[in-house]
């Protein structure tokens, strides 16, 4: 658990395991404990990085910066962290920061996991159409409505009531976020372009980021992957966290980021749906 001090501001970040280094990025309902399904289970095999955005959990946002600071925030803790090359783990919002920084500085990525997410992507017209109406629908829609599926809502009235707990910590929210992750938003085809992997994953179930859309600009971007999760929302780490975890463990082996032990995997021979 430690500080970072950029400018008149804190960026707040914790440093879990060892091995490859992965940089989780949370959403517009989350920080750094959001994540707290997948710590335990990667820091196992691999150095895990979390953090919290500015104006979130326990970092400050005194510049009043939101989105145009955070890709160069992330920039400052993996400089001062030392690492030559991380793995990007972005879920919604926080996929717009990963998405951006690869972009930007594609030599110091090894991997990039989008989740729930087309933050930070240009939206041709077909996928406009779709992202429009579900902005419109889901405008007005509470935080937990729009994040969480209504199934999951319902069968784990427990873990929907953490999400708003550990959201609660926020000063930031989607009434209040301000900035843009750049000037110009990335074209899948240039996304695909660097080299690195690119893994998308998605609840069918996201109203927010509609599976439909998420398709399209996966074709869009060469030799990128998707794993979709049935009966899942807009939180997927946090809805179906075994089967998070064991696609972004499957996706490090692909990209040749080999663990420092095998026993990370669940080895669950299948799912239960509800």
């Amino acid at each position: 658990m430690a500080t970072l001090t950029i400018g008149k501001d804190q960026l707040y970040y914790e440093v879990h395991g060892k091995g490859e280094p992965l940089l989780l990025a949370h959403g517009l309902g989350g920080n750094h404990a959001i994540w707290y399904q997948q710590v335990a289970v990667l820091a196992k095999a691999y150095q895990v990085i979390t953090f919290d955005h500015r104006g979130f959990g326990n970092s400050t946002d005194h510049a009043r910066l939101g989105r145009s600071g955070f890709v160069s925030d992330l920039k400052a803790l993996i400089d001062h962290l030392q690492l030559k090359k991380v793995v990007l783990i972005g879920q919604s919002m926080g996929g717009g920061t990963a998405i951006t920084f690869a972009n930007q500085y594609p030599e110091r990525v090894s991997g990039l996991m989008i989740a729930d997410s087309l933050h930070g992507l240009e939206e041709n017209a077909q996928v406009a159409e779709i992202m429009d109406k579900a902005r419109a629908e889901t405008a007005q829609l509470s935080q937990l409505d729009r994040v969480l599926g209504a199934a999951f809502k319902q069968q784990n009235p427990q873990l929907a009531m953490l999400y708003s707990q550990i959201s609660s910590f926020n000063h930031t929210d989607k009434s209040n976020l301000t900035g843009q992750y750049a000037d110009n938003k990335v074209s899948p085809q240039q996304l695909g372009k660097h080299d690195f992997p690119i893994l998308f994953v998605a609840g069918q179930d996201d109203i927010l980021f509609p599976i439909e859309a998420i398709r399209m600009v996966q074709e869009q971007v060469p030799d990128s992957f998707i794993v979709e999760f049935d009966h899942c929302g807009h939180s997927a780490f946090f809805e179906k966290p075994v089967e998070f975890n064991d696609s972004l463990l499957s996706f490090l082996q692909m990209a040749e980021l080999a663990p420092l032990n095998q026993s990370v995997h669940s080895n669950s021979a299948g799912y239960i749906h509800p």
